[in-house]
């Protein structure tokens, strides 16, 4: 079954980093049938910058262990091998990764264009800070970047600096452009929740037409092949919170489509 929205579902920032990874892999792939015959998009990856200490920060352990504590009384590391309390909570943590996509000249040599599906962590503390110090110095270098973002949590207006975003410009998502000939503008695509994907134009070289990249598709197939359908309760508010407006209007599509009562 369909996303109930017509465009971002906002359920699907809950499972942001499932859907991040999709929505690369299906830019790249989708890209590749496109790009010149001598340009090629690939998958790269980083580790995300967290933010200590920021009210904001994210903490995304990927296994959480509940032990008995009488089981592990004989290798405890607390001193003396005193229970403190009848469970023992272990936190395992792993570095997350965040995955983005470069468009090369196939001789490997020329970096042309970055493709960002912006997570939270990009838009916080020293991740903020980390993100825009690589994209001045990516743009600086002659790279065209383009940030696709598609998420609520974070400061969006600082990764928007230097420039700002007009009131009637204000929206739910956005996509920004940023050239290397043009490095004293942002272009600005709003995205509303209301209305479907806007196509995505991505610049290449001076001499190649931009690529018209349709996002919806790419979001639609997220959905479906993450079955996602199966999975959301739709009964409850999405994560982070829709602002009053937005929920309301929410609210009457989700009932419309039978997924509320």
């Amino acid at each position: 079954m369909p996303s109930p929205f017509p465009g971002m579902d906002p359920y699907l920032e809950a499972h942001w980093r499932d859907v991040h990874a999709s929505l690369v892999t299906a830019t790249r792939n989708t890209l590749n049938e496109y790009l010149p015959e001598d340009l090629i998009a690939r998958c790269e990856e980083r580790i995300a910058i967290e933010s200590e200490g920021e009210p904001d920060r994210f903490v995304l352990p990927d296994v959480r262990v509940l032990e008995a504590y009488n089981a592990l009384a004989s290798t405890s590391s607390n001193e003396g091998g005193v229970a403190l309390a009848p469970y023992r909570l272990v936190a395992l943590t792993e570095p997350i990764i965040e995955r983005y996509i470069e468009i090369i000249e196939s001789s490997g040599e020329r970096l042309i264009t970055v493709i960002e599906f912006v997570s939270p962590t990009n838009k916080i503390g020293k991740g903020l800070q980390t993100f825009v110090q690589k994209r001045d110095q990516l743009l600086g270098g002659g790279v065209s970047i383009v940030e696709i973002d598609l998420t609520r949590s974070g400061d969006w207006w600082g990764l928007l600096l230097p420039h700002q975003c007009p009131p009637k410009l204000v929206s739910t998502y956005r996509a920004v452009i940023r050239v290397p000939n043009d490095p004293g503008a942002a272009y600005l695509l709003p995205i509303s929740l209301r209305t479907p994907l806007p196509p995505l134009k991505i610049p290449l070289r001076k001499e190649d037409a931009p690529i018209e990249l349709e996002l919806q598709p790419l979001l639609a197939q997220t959905y479906h092949t993450g079955r996602y359908a199966r999975t959301i309760d739709y009964s409850r508010p999405p994560e982070p919170p829709l602002e009053p407006g937005s929920a309301a209007w929410a609210d009457e599509l989700l009932r419309t489509a039978g997924k509320r009562s």
